[in-house]
């Protein structure tokens, strides 16, 4: 009896082995699958490099930048009526709606250029190309990346208020006529030295022959020796640039360019160091190319800001224009959704 005990507790032993092999070799995988396998569905895949899709939150702001990426923002700016406007709109958004820290960097055309190339500054948003700024781009030119246009259809010039006769000073070689330099004091009235606007004057300058003295000053002087000479109604010339409120403002007229000192129509880039796009967040990328402004209403937000302040303006643009914004953050028009 004994042994027959032994036999059945072998027997059993034996097919418990057995059944453990079975089920080791033909058994149904219960494990799951790795945590990335799981969540990797058809709308999570892009492909290397590609950029999400901005997370928008439920005010429709953008998701603040995590701390992977740089959270502060170095934008030059020069005090243009165009540039400042833009700039501080840029910034408006930028902190409210996207949750940086921007710091606005007043320097020359120049040194921001410089400071670009160098990687002291992040953007500057008043590239004028491809004439204006040919001499600055050439230097950085491989140095800085192109985020693209803000706006087109900007012109270079110089323009006389329209109760200057045209008859006696319609093109910029009218003013070669000794009678005409003298009614405008031998002087054309200029703006930042240095600045692209008054590279372009000093060869148009040479090209025409002139003799009245080019004077510098700055942006804001202009326009205000451009207001006593209207009250007074003095003969004046001005370097000036579209966009810009004084057209708005005023009646006047550029002077034609004959020899296109002057050249073509210009448009205005975004500029970012090199590097910029490893450095931030691909949302903030995204924003600074898709943001781009009519002209008219460019133009329209310099007069209310040359009325107010650009703060004024600034708040006055949001209000008014929450689609086109909408559009810059997200990607996304109002029709497509």
């Amino acid at each position: 009896m004994k042994s027959l005990g032994k036999l059945r507790q072998a027997l059993f032993a034996l097919l418990a082995i057995l059944a453990l092999v079975y089920v080791a070799r033909f058994g149904k995988r219960t494990s799951s699958a790795p945590e990335s396998q799981a969540t990797d569905t058809p709308s999570d895949r892009r492909a290397p490099g590609e950029a999400s899709e901005p997370s928008q939150l439920a005010n429709g702001d953008v998701s603040p930048p995590s701390a992977s990426w740089k959270r502060k923002v170095r934008i030059g700016w020069t005090a243009w009526a165009d540039a400042e406007f833009v700039t501080n709109l840029a910034k408006r958004i930028l902190v409210e709606r996207m949750h940086y820290d921007v710091e606005l960097v007043m320097a020359d055309v120049g040194i921001q250029y410089q400071g670009l190339a160098d990687g002291s500054l992040d953007l500057m948003l008043m590239a004028w190309l491809p004439k204006t700024h040919q001499n600055y781009w050439k230097k950085v030119a491989g140095k800085v990346v192109n985020l693209g246009p803000l706006y087109t259809g900007a012109q270079l010039g110089w323009a006389v208020p329209d109760y200057v006769p045209e008859d006696q000073v319609r093109s910029v070689a009218d003013l070669k006529r000794r009678a005409v330099a003298e009614k405008l004091d031998n002087k054309i009235q200029g703006i930042d030295p240095g600045s692209g606007l008054m590279q372009v004057s000093e060869q148009a300058m040479k090209d025409y022959g002139l003799k009245e003295q080019l004077v510098s000053s700055s942006g804001a002087a202009m326009t205000a020796a451009l207001d006593r000479a209207i009250r007074r109604k003095r003969w004046i010339v001005v370097t000036a640039w579209s966009p810009h409120w004084i057209f708005a403002k005023w009646h006047l007229r550029y002077l034609d360019d004959p020899k296109h000192a002057f050249g073509a129509a210009e448009r205005v880039h975004a500029l970012a160091r090199q590097g910029f796009d490893r450095d931030y967040d691909p949302k903030l990328v995204g924003f600074l190319t898709r943001m781009f402004l009519p002209l008219g209403e460019l133009e329209a937000a310099m007069l209310d800001a040359s009325k107010r302040n650009v703060e004024q303006a600034v708040d006055r643009y949001v209000e008014e224009h929450p689609a086109r914004i909408e559009y810059w953050l997200s990607g996304r028009s109002p029709s497509t959704g």
